[in-house]
């Protein structure tokens, strides 16, 4: 007899996902599972493995579903490592590449397709200590899933990732001896080494350190980064992204998730027409910004 009631108990400790074996279990057949399938209320995310109430799940599913899906097929072994680690330790600034990310042992390390997503297989050498779980998954440390990154993807990158896990409070500038040590030895850590000194806590958002890194590259750095401007009282009018103190300009990083709301819109005016009153002139940059490595630049130089 089936028994609905377990089988979602066994899915609330894993995303939502279930195992064909799972499924057995609480006696549901194949033929039971296809039916499901079919009629959309559950979806095949890997081979034996199924996402329950997937009609009411917003598609494309979640990275997480998908990144536990992966693992749950591959067995307990596989780790989540890189961008998917990042994604669980809540490390940003890594676009989303649309790939799972998993090392696995031995011979279980073969590409193979998940939905609309591949899995990726790596075969890391993990110490037990460079290992831990996060919402039910097996995972690479926060430490442990930096230095991975650095020795796989870009320096902007790199970069932002060392940035936002500073700001976050998930590691301090002491564990980046920690992560050069774990770089050490590996493909490409003479390179990416050099970019752990270029990481700065006090950036706030990715879309704050790409802009930094493009104006550093254009030997226009700025000299504070969150800078508090103060009124002719002493009191704090605002916080600056990226101040040259000499020209009195302001670089504000424009992202969309923060900036495009009415309220916030009507902030960001007020507060911009207090700073032009203090005899500040403030710049706003977006992402689009930050591709060309030019354009930031050269807004930049109009006011120096």
């Amino acid at each position: 007899m089936r028994d609905p009631i377990a089988l979602q108990q066994v899915a609330a400790a894993q995303q939502g996902l279930v195992t064909m074996r799972q499924c057995a279990t609480a006696g549901y057949t194949p033929d039971d599972v296809k039916k499901h399938v079919r009629s959309k209320f559950w979806a095949r995310l890997a081979r034996g493995v199924y996402l329950l109430d997937a009609d009411l799940q917003p598609e494309p599913f979640p990275s997480r579903v998908v990144a536990r899906a992966a693992q749950l097929a591959a067995g307990p072994e596989a780790a989540v490592v890189l961008h998917d680690a990042a994604e669980l330790h809540g490390i940003k600034g890594l676009r989303d590449t649309r790939r799972v990310h998993l090392s696995l042992p031995g011979n279980a390390a073969v590409p193979r397709r998940l939905g609309h997503r591949d899995v990726v297989p790596h075969q890391f050498v993990i110490r037990p200590g460079d290992l831990t779980v996060v919402d039910g998954m097996l995972t690479t440390t926060v430490v442990r899933t930096l230095a991975d990154l650095l020795l796989h993807v870009d320096r902007m990158s790199a970069v932002s990732a060392l940035d936002s896990a500073l700001f976050s409070g998930l590691v301090t500038r002491d564990d980046l001896d920690a992560v050069e040590g774990l770089m050490r030895g590996r493909r490409n850590a003479a390179v990416s080494r050099t970019w752990l000194g270029l990481a700065d806590g006090r950036a706030e958002s990715p879309l704050e350190t790409r802009g930094r890194l493009v104006c550093v590259d254009a030997r226009l750095p700025p000299d504070v980064l969150q800078a508090e401007i103060r009124r002719t009282d002493g009191t704090v009018a605002a916080r600056a992204d990226l101040l040259w103190s000499r020209s009195r300009l302001i670089a504000e990083a424009d992202g969309a998730e923060f900036h495009d709301r009415p309220d916030a819109l009507f902030r960001d005016r007020e507060r911009q027409n207090e700073l032009a009153a203090l005899g500040y002139t403030v710049v706003r940059f977006t992402w689009q910004d930050t591709l060309d490595s030019e354009q930031l630049p050269r807004m930049i130089r109009r006011f120096l």
